[in-house]
């Protein structure tokens, strides 16, 4: 059990909440819960997280098989609380599944960042997503020299999908809005929204990365 700082449940909004970070070896299972699967009328809190630990032991099982597990272990046929559990695994990339570049502050690196990513795209053979993969890159690199702070970062990770990630030293959030028919700008991130399956961002110790993730052409096989 991680020893986490004391804070208000996820998806709670309004709160403040400190982060923790940790170092996990490949191959580490993750089990994030709500406290209706340990405690119970007739349990107490320590024999819950003891047949929790129990449940969960093992090595290299399916996620669902442990996840089935876990609940006939502790579930009780009439849960008294909604239970919410999420467990996820750990595992590393290849070094050929990641690119990174530096970016300067300069709004003309734009068109040459769109160039390494189309060049990286063609060594994965991935040429269909060339296109909407400039489009992606060019608004967020954009966005964040315009709008973002030094240092900038440009990463594209190949495995079950295609993610391009923007960071940057700001921890201004980004927001999304609709552009009036004469506005100049502001059609960044919705246009990333509507050329993306999944889009979003999030804050790190030095700023924060905007993400969006597109899927690989069936044919394409998963590293």
């Amino acid at each position: 059990f991680l020893d986490l700082p004391t804070g208000p449940p996820l998806g709670v909004g309004g709160l403040p909440f400190e982060t923790a970070e940790f170092d996990l070896a490949e191959g580490s299972v993750l089990a994030l819960y709500t406290d209706g699967l340990v405690h119970t009328a007739g349990r107490d809190m320590d024999d819950g997280l003891t047949l929790l630990r129990e449940a969960l032991g093992g090595k290299n099982r399916p996620l669902e098989e442990t996840c089935d597990g876990v609940l006939r272990g502790l579930l009780t046929d009439r849960p008294a609380d909604d239970v919410a559990l999420l467990l996820a695994r750990t595992h590393g990339l290849a070094a050929d599944q990641v690119a990174t570049w530096d970016v300067p502050a300069d709004p003309t690196f734009v068109a040459q960042a769109r160039k390494l990513a189309c060049d990286q795209l063609a060594a994965w053979q991935l040429h269909d997503l060339s296109f909407v993969t400039e489009l992606i890159v060019s608004e967020l690199v954009t966005n964040a020299i315009r709008y973002g702070d030094a240092p900038v970062q440009l990463r594209l990770i190949r495995d079950a999908t295609l993610i391009c990630e923007v960071s940057d030293s700001s921890s201004t959030a980004p927001h999304m809005r609709r552009a009036r028919a004469f506005d100049e700008g502001g059609r960044g991130l919705l246009l990333v929204a509507q050329l993306s399956r999944r889009w979003g961002s999030r804050h790190t110790r030095t700023g924060k990365t905007i993400w969006a993730e597109q899927a690989l052409p069936d044919e394409t096989p998963v590293p």
